[in-house]
């Protein structure tokens, strides 16, 4: 339908929903009229800060526990002021460790959940559908990048060991999704259309109203004309 010729700038037609797979990988990065991200753009921030705080604390908290003995057990022969001075101490060389190892341990995890998380949705996203093959692959992906610097075994041992974790990861997600109703596509697909009949109905309605306007102004510059013809032939 064209758009009427007193309609005002920027006035249309809604887009169509994408068709393409990188039409829709397109969305994932980009903000909605709300300027949100889609739902799972957040997800994936959210799990890398999830997977980092997880990281951090099972690489730091042995670390700490481990120098806090280890300096016990070595600072027998050593003078200290008072006990809180040799408490503080001994926590002074287990922070050291917490920090160290658990960034060790954090950047780490972040990247493998970041990567798994990005590859695994954008499947998803571009074949418009949840199956546990996507997360296969993504964590085969993932696990070869992390082991490809070891050469070929290190690279089979990759994907082998990211297979082994992306399949029960899918499952335990799949089986979310099933408990939710519906998985993140499904939901995405079904908000994007409710979007786009609620966008078409209100441009169609806006078009209506520009149309019986139009009507309405072409009639009232009518009438006088027709007035003034009818003068006319009385005379």
């Amino acid at each position: 339908m064209a758009d009427p010729p007193g309609a005002p700038a920027g006035f249309g037609r809604p887009a169509p929903l994408p068709q393409t797979g990188w039409e829709r990988l397109s969305e994932l990065w980009r903000r909605d009229e709300q300027q949100q991200f889609p739902e799972e753009t957040v997800n994936i921030l959210k799990s890398a800060f999830t997977a980092g705080l997880v990281g951090w604390l099972y690489g730091g908290l042995p670390a700490f526990v481990s120098a806090r003995k280890a300096f016990i057990e070595s600072s027998h022969g050593e003078m200290f002021q008072n006990r809180a001075d040799a408490v503080q101490s001994a926590h002074r060389a287990g922070l050291r460790s917490f920090i160290r190892y658990g960034w060790r341990w954090s950047w780490r995890v972040t990247a493998f959940a970041t990567i798994f998380n990005v590859v695994s949705t954008g499947l998803s996203v571009y074949r418009d559908k949840t199956a546990i093959s996507n997360f296969a692959a993504a964590g085969a992906f993932t696990g070869a990048l992390f082991r490809m610097h070891l050469g070929l075994q290190g690279l089979v041992g990759g994907i082998v060991f990211g297979t082994a974790f992306g399949v029960p990861a899918g499952g335990l997600l799949m089986a979310m999704y099933g408990l939710a109703g519906e998985t993140l596509q499904e939901k995405r697909r079904r908000e994007r259309r409710e979007l786009y009949e609620q966008q078409l109905a209100e441009w169609q309605s806006r078009l209506n109203m520009i149309e019986i306007l139009g009507q309405t102004e072409s009639n009232a510059q009518g009438r006088p004309e027709t007035e003034r013809a009818r003068e006319l032939k009385s005379c």
